[in-house]
């Protein structure tokens, strides 16, 4: 089990109906009773059979129960009796709700840069990738947790001497981003900015709630999206 590289972001206060940042309505946790962005938590609704279900796109009908978006504040909502509570009656918790939790939050990252794809939003291979940066196209650096070192520190180093700011997503492995694109295998890409790497870094955000995001040992001066 991996751990997620954050314990816990500064947030703003509010009620239910406000907003953040231009990050959308603000829910509060129900372990921690923080008020969070909506984009920081991970709503769960309660299937026919009174099992709780998590609904990481928001769109499931239902009354929904929230909670930050991290492994060890669900992990807690799952053995402390945060959902009985939050939904006001006895409710079935499945076996493995966290890692349930990550693979949808995955498959979110997912299939985001698999529309990023289509829009065109996205360059794949080191050399494009290169090229690109020397193009000035300035965007979020995909480097797969799995690939080599001295390729990713080279893409990252000259995007570093072109840009006053970079940000590196390295927390899916090659195989998860080939997936994304439909290729066996990526090792490096660049999500053009615009509007869908605002999506794909609001998604990428989650996901490193329950996984490690290694580009911040990769590269200690790494800019946080």
């Amino acid at each position: 089990m991996t751990k997620p590289h954050r314990k816990s972001d500064p947030r703003l206060a509010g009620t239910a109906g406000d907003t953040t940042d231009g990050e959308g309505p603000v829910r509060q946790c129900a372990v921690t009773r923080e008020r969070l962005a909506q984009t920081e938590m991970v709503r769960f609704v309660l299937s026919p059979d009174m099992v709780v279900t998590p609904d990481v796109n928001s769109k499931l009908p239902g009354r929904g129960v929230w909670v930050k978006a991290d492994r060890q504040t669900i992990e807690l909502a799952a053995t402390k009796g945060a959902f009985a509570r939050g939904f006001k009656m006895q409710v079935k918790v499945p076996d493995g709700l966290v890692d349930q939790v990550e693979g949808l939050l995955l498959k979110r990252c997912q299939s985001v840069l698999g529309m990023a794809k289509k829009a065109g939003g996205v360059i794949l291979g080191y050399d494009q990738v290169k090229d690109a940066l020397r193009n000035r196209t300035h965007g979020i650096l995909l480097e797969a947790s799995d690939g080599a070192e001295d390729g990713r520190n080279k893409v990252y180093f000259l995007a570093k001497a072109l840009y006053s700011s970079v940000n590196v997503a390295g927390a899916l492995t090659s195989a998860e981003l080939g997936m994304a694109f439909g290729r066996e295998r990526v090792i490096h890409g660049l999500v053009r900015k615009g509007a869908i790497a605002k999506t794909w870094t609001l998604a990428y955000r989650r996901l490193t709630g329950f996984r490690e995001a290694p580009e911040l040992n990769w590269f200690k001066d790494q800019d946080r999206s």
